[in-house]
This record gives C-alpha cells, structure tokens and sequence, in this order.
C-alpha cells in the first residue's frame, strides 16, 4: 500500500472508538520501566502523547503526576479521552494533527508516541519533536507488531491464501511481499532521529502472546484502519472466511507480539 493512501487511513480508527477500546492491547510494563529509566518523568514534568487513540499507552504516564496533552486527531477518540481521564486535572486534549497543532517551544520532558508515529510524515514529525522538548528531553516511539498464527503454520497458511484473495487483491500487494518486524527493523526505527539532531539513541524489545477466539480476532480485525477501509461487502466474505478458518483450527488464535520502544534524546547545547 503506497504511503500517501496509508495517510488517507489514519481518520479511519475514529470510526471504530468503542471496538478499538476493547479490543487493542495496552503495552507492558517493562516498556514504561525503560522509558522512565532513561528520562525522569514526576509531577514536574511536561509531556506530550502524540496520536493518543483511546488512550491504551495514557494511564503509566499520567499516573507520574505530569501535566500531560494528548493530541489527537479523532474527535470521537478526543472526547473518550477527556472522559476518561477526567480525574487527572493536569489533563488536557488537543484534537488534531501533531504536525498542525500549535505546542509551546523548548518545553516538554518527554514526548511519546505509541503506535501512532507513522502516521506523521518524517520530515515534520522529528523536526517539530525536537523543536518542542526542553534539553535534555526525550522522544519515545513505541508499537505493537503482532503475528498471527506463529506456532500453527498451518493456519498461518490458511489466512494468508485469504489475505491473497481479498486484502492483497483489493490493494494491489504483490503476493508473498509481506514480512514480519525483527530487531533489524527496530534498529533502522531507532537510528531515524539521529538525522534530526537527537542523540543518545537506544532501542528495547520486549515479547507476548495473547490467544483470541475467532469472534474476538474478527473484532480485533475491525480496529485496523486498512481493513475498515475495504469496501463492505469484500470485507464481509473476508472477515467470514477468516473466521470460519479459525473454527476449523480449533477455534482460538494465538498472536505473537513483538513491542518496540526507540528513545532519543535532545541534546545540551
């Protein structure tokens, strides 16, 4: 799928709020751990969440006392968050593009970003980060790469002949061109920053598995902006056949996560 039609999806998830609420994953806490053993975050702190969905990544941070902006691009997602976090009076939500939105220069601790970063162009994104945290401050882009099926390869095969015949068919993806994320991956991620001017770059990888029924993972499925994007009846047959496949293989998924977290640092000038 070329960049620019991806770009076109990001308004997609706003669609989905109270599926995408239930369904995504949060992230572990040895990820939160790693992130606040390279920068200091207390209720003296500045931060900014960059993309912040229905807030799966909000609560570790906020629970630090910081004063916190989420900026958000989805109005649905904007008011679930200000409901949300409603008991956090240093709380605030920003609805709009990060690249857009107006935030005060040489001011934030720490700003984060959990699967949501590559929705914002390169050369704006890491520029205008730089341009917002204070010396010292960080940058943390963070994400969830799931695997379906690692340890039923038989399955695995199943959903991919399915994928040929509707996902890759209705995008125009070569078949056999998809490819799962490994630390080759997370290492290119991280050094990105290193062109802007951060230092101090580092990266962590951290690993779980959850299992989903076949409805679940239908759900689950429905949280993800290129599949929302299908037209309907091509994403109804498709979802089914997935389903029905799961059925046949005894009824659960089990899908194998790999987190990535990348940090850089802001230099002292």
């Amino acid at each position: 799928m070329a960049l620019d039609y991806r770009q076109e999806l990001g308004g997609t998830f706003d669609t989905a709020v109270s599926l995408y609420e239930k369904m995504r994953p949060g992230y572990v806490d040895e990820l939160y751990k790693a992130i606040f053993d390279y920068v200091s975050i207390n209720e003296n702190s500045s931060v900014v969440e960059v993309g912040s969905g229905s807030g799966q990544a909000t609560l570790p941070i906020l629970k630090t006392g910081c004063a916190l902006t989420a900026v958000e691009y989805g109005e649905n997602f904007s008011t679930l968050l200000k409901d949300k976090f409603k008991e956090f009076s240093k709380f605030k939500v920003l609805t709009g593009k990060f690249e857009d939105v107006e935030l005060e220069k040489d001011a934030y601790d720490l700003i984060f970003s959990a699967t949501a970063f590559h929705w914002v162009p390169e050369e704006i994104g890491y520029p205008k980060v730089y341009s917002l945290l204070k010396e010292g401050g960080a940058f943390a882009r963070f994400a969830n790469r799931p695997r379906n099926s690692k340890n039923d390869p038989e399955l695995a095969q199943e959903i991919d002949a399915i994928y040929n015949d509707h996902y890759n068919k209705y995008y125009g993806v070569k078949p056999g061109t998809k490819t799962w994320f490994t630390e080759d991956t997370a290492r290119e991620i991280s050094q990105i920053p290193g062109k802007y001017g951060f230092t101090d770059i580092t990266y962590h990888l951290f690993y779980r598995e959850r299992v989903f029924t076949a409805e679940e993972y239908i759900q689950l499925l429905g949280t993800y902006s290129d599949h929302i994007a299908i037209e309907e009846s091509i994403r109804k047959v498709f979802f089914s056949r997935i389903e029905e496949a799961i059925l046949r293989h005894g009824g659960t998924i089990t899908i194998s996560d790999t987190l990535d977290l990348e940090l850089a640092r802001k230099p002292h000038k």
